[in-house]
């Protein structure tokens, strides 16, 4: 059963919708065409890459000889981890677009490295909130009759359920409540971010972030956030820990409650007593203004003036859990030629944060 020992869990107004600690401020009809106007008329040819990204292709039996606690990205913060011998995926999307339809919204950048029939049996599916660039409607489908069990935040579990899963194989977490599974631990922790998969469901469903205990690893796992004083709060309870896995991308001065700038990347995995910073949320989707090489650059520059241990796997490349390594500026092989001449002049390079920090 949950464990809901450390604090109450998210608030909530009296609608049934759930909040953040700090409220989310609500954007105005202004500021919102002045969002949606700069969208149209000032992202960068940059926020898409020329071709499609290089991957690294995985099949089944390079899974099944990898080595225990072993992580490989398949896009965006879909992430397939080995330990103990179990499989684990993380906010699995493998359609072409993150989308409610697949003829139009966000395309990738790249095919994923092995498709869900390669996949190998399932322990768990960790869901961090609902949104499309992170619960997919037809990658669930078809992941339901491999997966042993899904763990959700609250809510986000009913929809799985209404999908077709079984009950008995949906587990909802509030915030600061965990699940032993399987000799794992999974702690739902807060996050600052929101929900919603239509105009009329916002709120109805929480967001978290994941603590994942398992073979004497800690691993941190952000799905969603903005920047919170939650993060030094979870490095004293949870951490310190071995591999944070943090959003780094998809960021912007219009949004800072709901994402994070680099700045902030780097500062909760400080916060939180991180020993490798992974980067996540990038490189798959363009969901921001920025280029879509930006996070990687921006991150790199400000993680070696901190001193902080960086990892950077390619989609589809193993990374050791255990023994984690850099791995090298795989996105700089993709940039045309110019623009590999140039990235270092044109990318912001541990600039000021544009929303508070510490």
């Amino acid at each position: 059963m949950p464990d809901s020992s450390h604090t109450s869990g998210a608030p909530r107004l009296s609608s049934g919708r759930f909040r953040n600690v700090i409220a989310r401020r609500r954007q105005g009809v202004a500021e919102m065409l002045a969002m949606i106007w700069k969208a149209w008329t000032a992202k960068p040819k940059t926020a898409v890459p020329d071709a499609p990204l290089p991957v690294q292709p995985l099949t089944a039996a390079d899974i099944e000889a990898a080595p225990d606690a072993s992580l490989w990205r398949l896009g965006h913060s879909t992430m397939l981890v080995k330990l103990e011998g179990r499989y684990w995926l993380t906010d699995p999307v493998f359609s072409e677009r993150a989308a409610p339809v697949q003829w139009a919204g966000p395309k990738r950048f790249h095919a994923p490295p092995l498709g869900i029939d390669a996949l190998p049996r399932l322990a768990g599916v960790i869901l961090s909130h609902d949104h499309y660039d992170h619960l997919d409607y037809a990658s669930i489908v078809r992941l339901i009759p491999k997966t042993d069990l899904f763990v959700a935040p609250l809510g986000v579990g009913d929809r799985i359920v209404g999908w077709g899963a079984d009950p008995a194989r949906v587990r909802q977490l509030d915030w600061w409540q965990s699940a032993d599974v399987g000799g794992m631990r999974l702690t739902a922790v807060p996050a600052r971010h929101f929900s919603g998969r239509s105009l009329r469901d916002g709120d109805r469903t929480l967001w978290v972030s994941w603590v994942i205990e398992a073979a004497g690893l800690r691993l941190f796992f952000s799905g969603d956030t903005g920047y919170h004083d939650d993060f030094k709060t979870i490095g004293e309870r949870c951490g310190p820990f071995d591999v944070t896995l943090i959003e780094n991308g998809a960021y912007d001065a219009m949004w800072p409650e709901v994402h994070m700038q680099p700045e902030q990347t780097l500062q909760a995995h400080l916060d939180l007593r991180g020993r490798w910073l992974v980067p996540v949320h990038n490189g798959t989707f363009d969901l921001a203004l920025h280029p879509w090489y930006e996070p990687f650059e921006r991150i790199g520059a400000l993680a070696r003036a901190a001193g902080v241990a960086l990892a950077t796997p390619a989609m589809g490349e193993r990374l050791s859990l255990a023994q984690p390594q850099e791995h090298g500026d795989w996105w700089r092989a993709a940039l045309p030629a110019q623009a590999q001449s140039g990235v270092e002049a044109a990318t912001p390079r541990g600039r000021a944060s544009t929303s508070s920090t510490r």
